[in-house]
């Protein structure tokens, strides 16, 4: 890897940048979302979520700490836990991709403020960190296990090479170089044999090596991937598993432990493996993520099913009343998936991110983007309360969404996912560009020979399944559009001019040369449907859920007249019903075993209250529209076989 000058990134700005693989990302400057829900969405995070972030930050004192470790004083007035510097970072980090995608001058100016604060805390040697060696807090590096120092420089890293990216190397990067170059000083080769508790600075390391060209940023990376497993950190009341310390990268067989820290290494490993062109790692990665994704996932694609130790849980132990699957567990999860779709070209990983994306990140955030959800249980059994619009909480879980936590990394995790989320959108190969989500939309890119395609899409996906593609631009010569087709696409069709043809799951291509205003329309089944658990997921055995395209639906009790949820049983020898956003399903409330008792010899042979029509809307709409308790795994008639 030869050194270069850092630059902007003449795309516009893309999160992650292989040097190789299936698919090449597009950039800010590529690919634009121009209408539909996450245009609104990303409007809310850049006017109002980054907004709400910072003022948390500011009144809390995070941000403060910088100042404080400038002048030396420490630990006597520092706030927050051990890794609130982190979360200034991914804020920093989300900014740089706001402005990247807005051109926003203000946010522009709040970036450049920020990065003179944490220039005046740096010490000499470069090291960052506002909870250690300061008078009267520990060493440096003297609690690898949970102090989290490599894992806020990780994002500290990350956020520079945002900057860097969409407006070009300033003070930011310098500092990250900085900070990365004492942490190789520091645990390289000939250094401490250390790694972090909490990886994450693994993807930051080998991101800051695409873009400066520097071998010694991959090399170390490499380095604390290799010394993971070997049960070298402290031992803790979850175990060894909890870091992702058990067992060799290479040699596990599915993610475990914390699921925030395994995905984030996770990605770490896929950035290694391409760039280091390990066939083996990448293997490795894939059947553990695959295994994870069949066995330790959640319908919405949510991950992770203990609370205690906010991990997963072993095979098929899916709870949706203890589901935990964290917000930043499923922005994790998409950045594992949208490498490992760069660097296969598989579409399983985009239809992961795209059950990801409508309901665990739409779900987590408010409408008015200034609270959200921590953890996403999938059966609220309790009606949620009222929070106070200037109190932190404690309790990481069940609803409803609260303003500020006492651990925010969520916050920080939606802002940046938003910021850069055209940047998921679609990718380019030699042979011309993949579609990967649907949403109105602009791509335009070049083409490794030069030419230049551009093209528009219109849809108002998911709550229709017809997506139309126009072309924009064309320096003739033919081309391939090729668009994902979701596993639950059976019937899909492309409709090209005159010509119909049946669109199996996977992809379909359309190739031809290409004149500007042609147009062809992908049309997707999103009637409501069924599905089924696996019987080996005991939690949830004789329920049933309803899909709608890619959109998970639950019952919310504000829209029942038999108020009490746990008594709901619906009839599925019948279809769903689709109704304007959501479904209808036949459902009765079935009558307690006892109120004395909460057991039964027999099944009661009458009493059920028939509820007709039971309304179904999506999930990620739940707890918008006062107090209500909600599920979505609906128990079956069990007189229906």
């Amino acid at each position: 890897m030869s050194v270069t000058s850092a630059a902007a990134d003449p795309t516009g700005g893309r999160p992650v940048i292989p040097s190789r693989g299936s698919l090449r990302p597009l950039g800010l400057g590529e690919a634009r979302i121009t209408g539909g829900s996450w245009a609104l969405r990303q409007q809310v995070n850049g006017g109002a979520t980054l907004d709400h972030g910072r003022s948390w930050m500011d009144k809390l004192g995070w941000t403060g700490n910088f100042t404080t470790a400038k002048d030396g004083r420490g630990s006597q007035e520092r706030r927050g836990r051990e890794f609130s510097d982190s979360e200034v970072y991914k804020l920093m980090e989300a900014m740089s991709w706001e402005v990247g995608r807005d051109a926003d001058r203000s946010r522009d100016h709040e970036v450049v403020e920020l990065t003179a604060m944490l220039a005046a805390a740096q010490a000499p040697d470069g090291y960052l960190n506002t909870a250690f060696g300061q008078p009267g807090q520990r060493p440096r590096y003297s609690d690898l296990g949970s102090g989290h120092e490599l894992y806020c420089t990780g994002h500290l890293v990350q956020a520079a090479v945002a900057r860097t990216r969409t407006t070009g190397p300033d003070d930011l990067l310098a500092i990250a170089r900085r900070a990365a170059d004492q942490v190789c000083d520091t645990f390289g080769p000939d250094g401490v044999w250390g790694l972090c508790g909490h990886p994450q600075i693994e993807p930051a390391l080998v991101e800051l090596a695409r873009l400066t060209g520097e071998q010694r940023y991959l090399d170390q990376a490499a380095l604390f991937l290799q010394r993971r497993g070997h049960r070298s950190l402290p031992m803790q009341q979850f175990g060894w598993s909890y870091s992702s310390d058990d067992i060799p990268v290479r040699e596990a067989e599915v993610l475990r432990g914390h699921a925030v820290r395994s995905l984030y290494l996770t990605s770490g490993a896929v950035d290694v493996a391409v760039e280091t062109g390990d066939g083996e790692l990448l293997d490795a990665v894939i059947r553990q993520f695959d295994r994870t994704v069949a066995r330790r996932t959640y319908l919405t694609g949510g991950m992770g099913s203990r609370h205690a130790d906010e991990a997963f849980g072993d095979d098929f132990v899916l709870p949706a009343d203890r589901a935990y699957s964290e917000t930043c567990a499923g922005v994790a999860a998409v950045m594992v998936a949208w490498r490992l779709l760069l660097a296969t070209g598989e579409p399983r990983y985009g239809d992961l991110i795209e059950r990801i994306l409508y309901n665990v990140l739409a779900t987590a955030i408010s409408d008015d983007g200034t609270s959200f959800f921590y953890a996403h249980t999938l059966h609220q059994r309790t009606p949620t309360r009222d929070l106070p619009p200037d109190q932190e909480q404690l309790d990481f879980a069940g609803g409803p969404r609260a303003p500020w936590f006492e651990v925010s990394c969520c916050l920080g995790n939606l802002g940046r996912t938003l910021a850069a989320l055209a940047t998921y959108l679609a990718s380019a190969d030699e042979r011309g560009v993949q579609l990967h989500q649907y949403a109105d939309a602009e791509v335009r890119t070049r083409l490794v020979d030069g030419r230049r395609l551009g093209i528009r899409m219109e849809t108002r996906y998911p709550d229709d399944g017809t997506v139309t593609v126009r072309v924009t631009e064309s320096d003739g010569g033919p081309f391939t559009i090729t668009m994902r087709v979701p596993h639950w696409g059976e019937g899909a069709v492309l409709v090209d001019g005159d010509q119909r043809r049946p669109a199996a799951p996977g992809t379909v291509e359309l190739t031809r040369v290409f004149e500007v205003g042609d147009e062809f329309r992908l049309e997707l089944p999103t009637r409501p449907r069924w599905t089924f658990p696996d019987p080996r997921i005991d939690a949830v055995r004789g329920c049933v859920a309803v899909e709608r395209g890619p959109v998970v639906l639950c019952a919310e009790s504000v829209d029942q007249d038999q108020g009490d949820l746990d008594l709901l049983r619906v009839d599925t020898s019948t279809e769903p019903q689709e109704v304007a956003d959501g479904a209808v399903v036949a459902g009765y409330a079935e009558p307690p075993a006892s109120d004395t008792w909460p057991y039964a010899s027999v099944r009661p042979a009458s009493g059920e209250a028939d509820l007709g029509s039971v309304r179904l809307v999506p999930y990620h709409r739940w707890a918008r529209r006062g107090s209500s308790t909600m599920r979505v795994w609906l128990p079956r008639d069990n007189t229906i076989t």
